[in-house]
Parts: C-alpha cells; sequence; structure tokens
C-alpha cells in the first residue's frame, strides 16, 4: 500500500480532541525546549532533553492513534532516529503505518475504510505540529522494499514498538532480522560513508561542518551501531565492549563525544528555530555563547566552540575507523588470516599494518614513527589495522618532550620525508591518529585552528596537509594532467623533501598573532637545526616559508608589465631553484584554501609572473624542461636510425599532453611515433605488437577513435585469448584518440625465444583490430581460476573513488587478488555505465594487483549510480 498524503481535513480540525492535543502537544514542547535553553549546556541536558521529546511524542501519536480509530490489526512503529528513543527539537518524526497480511486480501470497502483511518491520523499528526515522515506498508512489503534500498532497511533496523498490534510487530520483527545479509550491509554502509565522506572533502575540519553528516559527525557512530546491530555483535557501546570489540576506556571517549556532538546539534536546532545541522558561520557564536563562552581581544568564543568540536570529531572519526575495521573482521572474518612478519615490530594482513603486540609502543616509543615508514615503504599495504590504530591511540603519552628530541626519531622523520612515495597519506595518518601533533609540538597549536575567512574553506591543519598534498602530486607522473607546467618544473627538482617540510611549516604560525609568516620562518629555522639539514638546504626551507605569500600577492595585485616590479622580485628570489620552488608552493597553497579559489586567470598570472622573473635571472625556460627534451632527442635519433623522414613525429606529438611523455620512455616514444605516423588522422583502429623489451612477452600498441567500450573490448580479446595484462599505459590524445600499449604475456610464450613470436604478432595485430573495430554487446567475462596461493593468502577486495582536484575526473583505485579475466571484469563495468578511462596504471605484485585509472563520465556525478558501479566492481573483483 502506497505512503498516506497529509491533508488538511475539514472535520479532524473541528474536532475539539484535536483542538485539545494540539495545544498539550506544543505546550509541552515548548515547556522542554524553554527548560533545556535555561540549563547548563551540558551532555546530560542534551541526552534528558532528546528522551523527553521522544517520549512527549510517543505519548501524542498513541492518542492520536486512539483518537483517529486505527484498524484493530495495524501497529504503528518509530523508525529512523526516532525509532533510537531520542528526538532532535526540529527533526522528522519517521513513524510505520504497518498493517497485517490480511490487509491485502481484504475487500473494497474494508480497503476503503483503512485508507480512510490512516489517512486521518496522518492529517491528524500534522495538524497538532508533528513533522511526520509517514509509510504505510506490509511486512512483505518493507522486506521487499528494504532489499531493493538499504536506507530503508537502515530505517527498519531501527524500528521501536509504539502501539497497536504487538503480534504483527513480533512477526516483522522476526521477518526483518532473517533477511539481515550482515555482509552485504556492512559493505552498502561502507560504500555509503565513503560517498558521504567525499561529499565532505573527506575532512571533519570544514569551516562550516555538518555535525550530523560530516566525517567525525553523529552519523558516523551511528552508522557503527547499525553494523554492528546488523551483524549480532550489540545495540550500544556497552554491548560491544562486551563483545571485545572496543576497550572501556574507548567507551568513555565514545560517550564524551557523541554527548558533546549531540548537545552542539540540539543547541543549533533551538537557537535556529528550525532543523539545521551545520555550524554555519551565522550560528556558531550565537551556539558558542549558549556554551557560556565568551569572545576575548585574542580570541573569538566561535574558535573556542569550534576548537572543541573539531577535537571531538577527530576522535570521533579516529574511533570509527577503528570499529569499522574491526566489525569488518568480525563479520568477514579475517582476523583469522595469515599475517606475514615486515621487520620485528610489525606484521602484514590483508593488507593493513598490524602491531605485533598491543604494548608494543609502550615498550619502544621508536616503533610510533616507525609506523609510518613501514607504511611508506611496504608495497601493498593500504592502512593501518584496528589493532595498530588502537595502540596508537593509547600511546598518546609517550609522545612527550623526551620522544620529541629523541635524535632516532629525528632521523625516521626525516626518512618519511624522502621516501619515494607515500609522504601525503603516512602525514594525514599522523595527523588523524594524533602523531603528527605530538611529534611537531607547534603543528599541535593549530590543529582545529579555524581561518575565519571565505578564502579558507580548512582548519590550518587540515589547509597544510591539503597543500602537502597538492606538492606531492607535482611529482607524480598519474596527475600531471592536473598542472602539467608544475608537472614539468618538477622533473627538474632534485629534492621533494625540501618543498614537503616548507609545505608543512608555511602555515603553522598562524592564530598567534602577527606575520604568520616570520613566525613560521623561525620555527622552521628550529626544525631545520635539530633534524640536522644541510645550511644550503635549510635556507632555501626558511626562504619559501618567509616568502610562500609574495608571488601571490605580485601576481594579483602588481603591474607584472613594470620592469621595476619583476626586477625588485627577481633581487629577493635570488636564484631560479628558489623561484621554482616558491611558484610551486604559491600554486599548492592556492589550490589547498579551498576547490573553489583556483582558476585559469590565476594560473596565468603566475605563470607570466614565474617567465618574466626567470628571464630577469637568465634561466633556461621550463617548456624545455631537459627531462622531456631529452627524452625527445633519444626517440628522435632512434627514428633516424630507422631511416625515417625529419620531423615525422610532429604529427603526433603534437596531438600529445606531457603527461605522455611523462609516462614513456624514448623507445616506446619512437615505436609509436614510426608505427603511427601515416595513420594519425585513421578511422580504423592500428594495433601494432612487438617482443617485450623487458623480459618475456608481448608490448601492444592500440591506436583508435576513442569511445567508452574500448579499453574494455582490448581487455576482452585478451581474457579471451588467454594473455595476462602485465601492464597497462592508457592516453587520449587532444585529437580524442586512444594510444594504448599493453604488457601482456601468455602461458604458450613463456621460455620461447623472441624470434618466434613472429606468427603469434601477425595473429594478435589482425585479431585484436577485428575486436577493437566490433560493436554489440560485451561478452561475460570469465572467472579466472585463483592460485593456490591466492587461495591460501587472500586478498580482501577493495574499492577506492575520489574526484580528482576539479572534481570533473576521478581517480579509481582497485586492489585485490590478481586473476585472469580480471582486468576485463572491471573494464566491462566502467563500459556498462559509459564511464571513460583517459589514464591507466596496473601494477601486479605477485598475487597481488594494486591498480590505478583516470575515469570520467556522467553516472559518477549521480550519487545512486555511483554507489552501483562501486558495488558491481566489488563484485566483478572478488574471488
Amino acid at each position: 500500500m502506497a505512503a498516506a498524503v497529509p491533508g488538511r481535513a475539514d472535520a479532524a480540525e473541528a474536532s475539539p480532541g484535536i483542538a485539545e492535543l494540539r495545544t498539550r502537544f506544543r505546550a509541552g514542547k515548548s515547556e522542554l525546549i524553554e527548560h533545556f535553553k535555561a540549563a547548563r549546556a551540558s551532555a546530560p541536558a542534551a541526552t534528558r532533553l532528546l528522551k523527553a521529546l521522544a517520549k512527549h511524542v510517543d505519548a501524542t501519536l498513541l492518542a492520536l492513534w486512539q483518537h483517529c480509530e486505527m484498524p484493530a490489526g495495524a501497529a504503528l512503529l518509530a523508525v529512523g532516529g526516532y525509532g533510537r528513543g531520542e528526538l532532535f527539537p526540529h527533526s522528522d518524526v519517521d513513524v510505520l503505518v504497518l498493517l497485517p497480511p490480511a490487509a491485502v486480501r481484504c475487500s473494497d470497502a474494508d480497503a476503503a475504510a483503512t485508507q480512510s483511518a490512516i489517512e486521518r491520523f496522518i492529517t491528524a499528526c500534522w495538524d497538532i505540529g508533528l513533522e511526520i515522515g509517514s509509510s504505510v506498508r506490509t511486512v512483505d512489503e518493507c522486506i521487499a522494499e528494504a532489499e531493493r534500498d538499504v536506507t530503508v532497511q537502515t530505517s527498519l533496523l531501527e524500528s521501536r514498538y509504539l502501539c497497536g498490534s504487538r503480534r504483527v510487530f513480533t512477526t516483522f520483527r522476526h521477518a526483518n532480522t532473517r533477511a539481515m545479509d550482515a555482509r552485504a550491509f556492512l559493505r552498502a554502509k561502507t560504500l555509503e560513508m565513503r560517498q558521504r565522506h567525499t561529499k565532505f572533502e573527506d575532512t571533519p575540519y570544514a569551516l562550516e561542518p555538518n555535525c550530523k553528516e560530516s566525517p567525525g559527525g553523529l552519523r558516523d557512530l551511528q552508522l557503527v551501531i547499525w553494523v554492528a546491530r546488523a551483524a549480532g555483535l550489540g545495540k550500544n557501546w556497552n554491548e560491544l565492549a562486551a563483545k571485545g570489540l572496543i576497550t572501556p576506556f574507548e567507551v568513555k571517549q565514545l560517550q564524551r563525544n557523541e554527548g558533546l556532538l549531540k548537545l552542539i546539534r540540539a543547541r543549533l536546532h533551538v537557537i535556529a528555530g528550525r532543523r539545521e545541522d551545520r555550524l554555519v558561520f551565522d550560528l556558531q557564536t550565537a551556539v558558542a555563547e549558549s556554551f557560556g563562552y565568551q569572545s576575548t581581544p585574542g580570541q573569538r568564543a566561535s574558535e573556542v566552540l569550534m576548537r572543541r568540536y573539531y577535537w571531538a570529531a577527530k576522535a570521533v572519526a579516529q574511533l570509527n575507523q577503528i570499529l569499522m575495521l574491526n566489525i569488518e573482521e568480525r563479520v568477514a572474518g579475517s582476523q583469522d588470516a595469515p599475517m606475514r612478519p615486515i621487520g620485528e615490530h610489525f606484521l602484514e594482513r590483508g593488507g593493513m599494518l598490524e602491531v605485533a603486540s598491543d604494548d608494543l609502543y609502550q615498550r619502544h616509543p621508536h616503533a610510533i614513527l616507525q609506523t609510518f615508514l613501514a607504511y611508506q615503504q611496504t608495497v601493498g599495504i593500504k592502512g593501518l589495522s584496528a589493532r595498530t590504530l588502537r595502540a596508537l591511540y593509547n600511546a598518546r603519552e609517550v609522545m612527550g618532550a623526551e620522544f620529541r628530541s629523541d635524535p632516532v626519531n629525528r632521523a625516521t622523520f626525516m626518512q618519511i620525508l624522502r621516501e619515494r612515495e607515500g609522504q601525503t597519506h603516512a602525514f594525514r595518518l599522523m595527523n588523524q591518529t594524533s602523531v603528527l601533533g605530538r611529534y611537531l609540538w607547534v603543528f599541535r597549536r593549530i590543529v582545529g585552528q579555524m581561518q575565519h575567512d571565505l578564502f579558507h574553506v580548512y582548519t590550518v591543519d587540515q589547509h597544510i596537509l591539503m597543500v602537502l598534498r597538492n606538492v606531492r602530486r607535482f611529482f607524480i607522473p598519474e596527475h600531471a594532467h592536473e598542472y602539467p607546467f608544475c608537472s614539468q618544473l618538477a622533473l627538474t627538482w632534485d629534492k621533494p623533501w625540501i618543498l614537503y617540510v616548507a609545505a608543512l611549516f608555511h602555515d603553522v604560525a598562524k592564530g598567534r598573532g602577527g606575520d604568520h609568516s616570520e613566525l613560521g620562518a623561525v620555527e622552521v629555522r628550529r626544525f631545520c637545526r635539530d633534524h640536522t639539514i644541510a645550511r644550503e638546504d635549510a635556507a632555501l626551507i626558511e626562504f619559501l616559508v618567509r616568502e610562500h605569500l609574495r608571488m601571490s600577492r605580485i601576481a594579483q595585485k602588481e603591474d607584472l608589465s613594470d620592469p621595476e616590479v619583476i626586477q625588485e622580485f627577481a633581487r629577493r628570489v635570488g636564484t631560479p631553484r628558489a623561484l621554482a620552488g616558491l611558484y610551486l608552493l604559491t600554486v599548492a597553497d592556492i589550490r589547498g584554501t579551498s576547490p573553489k579559489v583556483w582558476n585559469a586567470w590565476k594560473g596565468k598570472l603566475l605563470e607570466d609572473l614565474y617567465r618574466s622573473t626567470l628571464r630577469a635571472l637568465g634561466g633556461a625556460q621550463p617548456n624545455l624542461d631537459a627531462e622531456i627534451e631529452a627524452r625527445k632527442e633519444e626517440a628522435r635519433h632512434l627514428l633516424n636510425l630507422h631511416s625515417m623522414l625529419p620531423d615525422t613525429e610532429g604529427p603526433l606529438w603534437k596531438t600529445l599532453e606531457v603527461s605522455y611523455f611523462v609516462r614513456h620512455d624514448a623507445p616506446d616514444i619512437a615505436w609509436h611515433a614510426r608505427s603511427l605516423f601515416r595513420h594519425i588522422e585513421t578511422k580504423e583502429p592500428v594495433v601494432k605488437a612487438r617482443p617485450s623489451s623487458v623480459g618475456e612477452g608481448l608490448q601492444v600498441l592500440v591506436y583508435s577513435p576513442d569511445r567508452p567500450d574500448l579499453f574494455a573490448r582490448i581487455c576482452g580479446y585478451f581474457d579471451s585469448a588467454a594473455f595476462n595484462i602485465l601492464d597497462a599505459k592508457v592516453h587520449t590524445t587532444r585529437a580524442g584518440y586512444a594510444l594504448d600499449t599493453f604488457q601482456v604475456t601468455s602461458p604458450r610464450i613463456e621460455g620461447q625465444d623472441p624470434a618466434h613470436y613472429r606468427d603469434l604478432i601477425s595473429l594478435v595485430e589482425t585479431q585484436l583490430a577485428s575486436a577493437v573495430a566490433a560493436s554489440g554487446p560485451l561478452p561475460e567475462p570469465s572467472r579466472g581460476r585463483l592460485s593456490r596461493r591466492v587461495k591460501s593468502f587472500p586478498v580482501t577486495p577493495r574499492i577506492t573513488l575520489r574526484p580528482d582536484e576539479r572534481a570533473q575526473r576521478w581517480l579509481l583505485g582497485v586492489s585485490t587478488s590478481d586473476r585472469s579475466g580480471l582486468l576485463y571484469a572491471i573494464a566491462r563495468v566502467l563500459a556498462r555505465h559509459h564511464v571513460n578511462l583517459q589514464l591507466a596504471k596496473i601494477t601486479t605484485l605477485g598475487e597481488r594487483v594494486e591498480d590505478t585509472f583516470l575515469i570520467d563520465g556522467s553516472a559518477l556525478q549521480q550519487n545512486k549510480q555511483q554507489l552501483e558501479i562501486e558495488s558491481e566492481l566489488l563484485d566483478a573483483i572478488s574471488p
């Protein structure tokens, strides 16, 4: 039966019973809220209000149910948040009118009478002032709807009996319990959580956070209870502790931070006079003053409130991660998975880094920072296990002054900065686990520090980590398409860690008063001295921190056609190296303030200033970057050796982005130019193959007009022909052509002399060209056999899907056990949803694959379709 539509009925309005109920309901609610407003701001006061409001609504609904003479076999259930027995002042009251099975088989007259009674009830609810969200279903309809929609399933999970037939309610509860698939529910809610976190930039530190939906908000706590309840692990924190999922100390932390978040949300509702879950600027001061905070000359009341909120949200985010990993292990049974030793102190289990003992950090404090170094250095590690996160959470008191001054810890910290990769994730983890702020005490002072302007949308610590991420991405070929000029400059930079240190310290002195650039330069000078950084490098780092605002200011506010402006800036910069470093840090800094701040005009102004200053310094132009020019020159030399005419490469190279030259070496660039110079504007696919220059197998080139299912058809051919794809480099030219290179092998060519490949090469070139040109539905992928090693050491399938810097393309990460046909299974899902592939990085690590794809498509902009894609990809990559 469809949900009844509320409307105003004259008969209900005229009823004195309804009028009296309306008066009592509104007076009772107002009295509860006024009492809450007058009370001291405390978590117990908020809890009392939420429970009292729920009980007040319970009594009102019971009176309305009786007044409207509802059918004897029906029951009224509280669902959703109201089902928890807590109600915020202006939240919806979600109810379910549960009908018995006989309701669908009754006569027309009985059905009409039931429908009329339900409409009277729902109309009366609206008439007395209840903001009700209602649905009307039988038990079977509830179960069917829950199977289709995980949101409905979640709402029903928290159902609570209010009045009516207990028999039909009991039947419903048993049916709902039987229909619950804990593993599927966990997966759906985890994907939903990731999508929600992505919407909020994956940070609890936005300047106007949503205390319900943002990472670290109330929804993250509710999610834990939902999945635990679905898995039969408990319905509250104490029950989870009894099952060994959390410690008594963590229970206290959860209750304390949950109480604060509820208090803030309740105060928001009361002050706004409506349902408002965002701590918007307009309300922050009023909410802070309701807590008793007062503004002082050095600090606003809102800053005190928000810092308290951020610390609570950070703790919730940490504990949510620990609990979700623990529940996932219980549901999937992966707590018994085999473990691989990593050094003396760590283990690898299911792609997660785990401490060898719970008291490791108390016994060996040096292992705290070594955790993040091991995370960087160990291939295939995707994160820290629940056990490691818990150990770090309980080791905060170990990290004191002695820990910070320990030479071993200082050396480890510098090694983390100097590693080839992994700095972004390592430092984010260090901040999430409170390690970064306890090692760099100066950093701790800006954790949760607000920036009261619309230019920055993050707190200072999150802005700093965003800038670090942006700098790091300049050195990653897969991100060269975002800011090619910066990526070209980064190729000439020999010590990326210098820029990482500058990024960490550039805003570290904010909030103290005075010039934060000068104060930050003092702090970074001390850091360089303590960490024995060479004098020349330390001077450059200090310069970057002190001057990090200057280039942006000059580019946007001064006349760049004035030679004196350029000369003065050149004198201050001094060298092309310092100029390049300042340019990279400036771009990263502006991009790290807000997704909306950077634009092409600002980029042009900065680039014009860079080029003009470089000429003034007498340096070389960066568009003739030595690395890329060397590759091009070597490629031209190889073309000459093959007696190719001059400028054979020109027409093709004009269509290629910088990222192409970054990701291909000179022999490949020359091979592509030699193979394609006659086919630049071809309408038919071109396929060329040759023996691989690295090990056994073939290297296969495909050049074709691009289309959504192209990559899938290529992978489908290799799957059907029993080829295993070891590596794929996918590139889309400016002219709309796909230029893809694959490294493949097959059992029938393993061990053979490459000279015997001639017939196989001819076969691949002919068959693959036909497969690419084909139309019609894609064939079903084969479910390749798993090796014995994979069966013994399974890899937990994982999917990550995040928007890139401009939110126009998405980075898809896939981690799972390797098997034949895997890449085709992934490509087929993308093709089915018309998702285009821009770049692909295929990495096979023994029995584990770690693939990265740059994709775009309209389906990725729709939350529901995005969830479908992620779910289908998980199904496709699961063994």
